[in-house]
């Protein structure tokens, strides 16, 4: 779906992550593939060059260089040392790569989040790839970039949350305050690389669990997480801070609007499922 001007439009895409590049092209994954790519996809990304990035199980990445005709592996990731430790607890056998974040500064330097293993990284376009650094969460769900401070970027994760100045070189937890520690969406700030934006449930089975999600949505400032609603029983499993406004979308279709940095909300639409949001 695609809100505009009020008016909501069905862009009959259904998929498991979506990605929306520069010139509002869309690229859509899920468990046919993406464009000509037949594969388990679990993620897609656009890099500032055009590149289209996507994110399998097993957890391999590839990318596009022709708007998703052609598709290469970037085979490095496959020989990061702690690739045989990379274990999806459902399907312990397996991993997948849940997210990748395309420096939106530098088209040579991506960062790769693997659930469950780490965040991988590479300053090569992928010709290379170091391995998960201290710091960093393991069980990686979300990653961003901060659109105007380069080098700072953002995670979320099954055991909480971090961040990094220096472009992925060194990571620091993020979770002082913050009283749920499986975090999932993350929102930043685009003026500020200080202020940016979680939702956390108290664990796996309430977030995805269809019933009381136990979440709710955090705000970090002054060095620690505020709480800025009450327990939710439907989990955001999107996040989106835009034009001076931030977007949650939920579990149950609600998506919601503040325009006070998360004090107060009001409904936007109710869609049929919410599981992205695109900037």
């Amino acid at each position: 779906m695609r809100i505009r001007d009020g008016a909501i439009e069905d862009l009959g895409v259904r998929a498991r992550c979506v990605a929306v590049g520069p010139g509002e092209e869309v690229h859509a994954g899920g468990p046919e593939g993406v464009g000509s790519l037949e594969a388990d996809v679990f993620s897609v990304a656009f890099g500032p060059d055009g590149a289209v990035y996507a994110g399998t199980e097993p957890s391999a990445v590839h990318v596009s260089r022709d708007g998703g005709e052609r598709w290469t592996e970037l085979t490095a990731l496959q020989e990061i040392p702690s690739k045989p430790r990379w274990s999806f607890p459902p399907r312990p056998w397996t991993s997948h790569v849940r997210w990748i974040a395309p420096s939106p500064h530098d088209p040579e330097l991506v960062l790769v989040g693997i659930e469950l293993g780490g965040v991988m990284r590479t300053t090569d376009g992928g010709a290379t790839f170091s391995d998960h650094r201290a710091g960093a969460q393991l069980d990686c769900h979300s990653l961003a970039w901060h659109p105007t401070a380069p080098g700072r970027a953002y995670e979320t994760a099954g055991g909480g949350a971090a961040w990094t100045a220096d472009g992925g070189e060194t990571w620091e937890a993020a979770d002082a305050g913050r009283d749920r520690s499986y975090c999932w969406a993350l929102a930043v700030d685009p003026d500020d690389p200080e202020l940016w934006w979680c939702s956390a449930s108290t664990g796996p089975r309430a977030a995805h669990g269809g019933r009381a999600a136990e979440a709710r949505i955090y705000r970090w400032e002054d060095g620690s997480w505020q709480a800025l609603t009450d327990v939710l029983q439907a989990m955001p499993y999107a996040l989106l801070a835009r034009d001076g406004v931030l977007y949650a979308g939920y579990a149950d279709g609600q998506l919601r609007a503040s325009e006070d940095g998360g004090e107060t909300w009001e409904d936007v639409a109710f869609l049929p499922a919410i599981t992205a949001l695109a900037a």
